[in-house]
């Protein structure tokens, strides 16, 4: 569901402005945006933490250790070489 439109919003005595609850509570669950502005725009756009997760599993290393044994590896990796 992407809709564009455009709303003339005012701002109080402090400058704010209330986004709309549609898309806050579509896009901003957690209370948290970016603003990106450039010149005589600001760009409001979701905030999301990074999933960490599509890196794990990801590694790859030269090491001679059996894996299934972890000190090993650790003390494999650890070394000057």
């Amino acid at each position: 569901m992407t809709s564009n439109m455009e709303i003339i919003k005012e701002l109080d005595k402090q400058g704010r402005l209330v986004l709309p609850k549609n898309w806050r509570e579509r896009y901003a669950k957690k209370g948290k945006v970016i603003l990106r502005v450039e010149e005589d725009a600001i760009i409001i756009k979701p905030y999301e933490l990074a999933d960490l997760t599509e890196f794990f599993d990801k590694i790859e290393v030269d090491v001679k250790s059996d894996i299934s044994n972890w000190k090993s590896v650790r003390r494999e990796l650890l070394e000057i070489r």
